[in-house]
């Protein structure tokens, strides 16, 4: 068995046509969406996907908003930088990229987010939403990665109703918004979480019919631990320096998943894309929304 392979880059690219449109009739209502950017410090990480970002963004035609702070920056001076985006009117939604400096409590930053410009979806209030609704329509931002994570399977025509879901990692910004959005009724997926306290992780995975890898640690998931047919996400992430002294994305998955599974996302070039362009679609249905209560 040779993988499908789940191309988030293509998929990613579909759905930039459709929101470059959905971007060009808002303008001609008056509306022209704008994405702000928090970067602080110089994490080469943060500093690459920033920079997607704002590409993803030109390319679509939404304003980018950037704001730019160095290490040293105090907490007081990033939420500065936060209250001026709330208040913004060419600010339709932003993000502050994470992880912040250590001296930094992440979760006073995030809170001062406005929910309504919450393009992350990572806001407390937005979050609690999602903990609070089972089913019926969302109408607040969800967190992009999970959500790019749906995407994609819905986009190779996956079925998740009835489907066992193990999400691996518990972090805020993939692991626990999956296992809330998988549960959904839309998505109707029986989901196990796992995490490093997790004993009998090799059973779990043996179990799961699609497996979301979020934990951040290199192969982990090997061909020996997978039934066939599974359907694998490849979300983690690490940096592994090679002997050249290159640096190299490795995701959580051994390469050899693909002989058995059904379908597997690459890394990079799965998840990653579509975490950035459900970015992007967060922040035009905010201004679809903002457009549609003022008319």
């Amino acid at each position: 068995m040779t993988a499908l392979k789940l191309d988030g880059r293509a998929t990613a690219a579909h759905m930039k046509e459709d929101l470059t449109k959905r971007v060009s009739k808002l303008k001609e209502q008056g509306v022209t969406p704008g994405l702000g950017t928090v970067l602080v410090g110089t994490d080469p990480g943060s500093q690459s996907y920033v920079g997607a970002k704002i590409r993803d963004m030109e390319e679509i035609g939404i304003t980018s908003l950037h704001r730019e702070l160095p290490e040293s920056a105090t907490q007081d001076e990033i939420l500065e930088v936060i209250e001026e985006l709330n208040k913004n009117p060419e600010c339709t939604g932003y993000i502050v990229q994470l992880p912040l400096p250590d001296h930094v409590d992440t979760d006073t930053v995030l809170e001062a987010i406005d929910p309504a410009k919450d393009a992350d979806g990572l806001h407390p209030l937005n979050l609690g939403r999602l903990v609070a609704s089972a089913g019926g329509e969302v109408t607040w931002p969800l967190p992009c990665t999970p959500k790019g994570c749906l995407t994609l399977l819905r986009h190779h025509d996956i079925e998740t109703k009835g489907k066992t879901v193990l999400v691996i990692g518990r972090g805020i910004t993939i692991g626990r918004p999956a296992t809330l959005l998988f549960t959904r009724r839309d998505v109707n997926s029986t989901v196990i979480a796992a995490h490093t306290g997790t004993s009998n992780m090799e059973e779990l995975i043996g179990q799961a019919d699609i497996i979301i890898a979020a934990a951040g640690n290199p192969g982990m998931v090997t061909k020996e631990m997978v039934k066939e047919g599974v359907v694998v996400l490849d979300v983690g992430v690490s940096r592994q320096t090679t002997d050249e002294g290159k640096t190299r994305i490795v995701g959580d998955v051994a390469k050899d998943v693909a002989d058995v599974a059904a379908a597997m996302s690459p890394n990079p070039g799965g998840v990653g894309p579509m975490t950035r362009v459900e970015l992007v679609a967060n922040v035009v249905e905010i201004a679809e929304q903002n457009a549609a209560n003022t008319q």
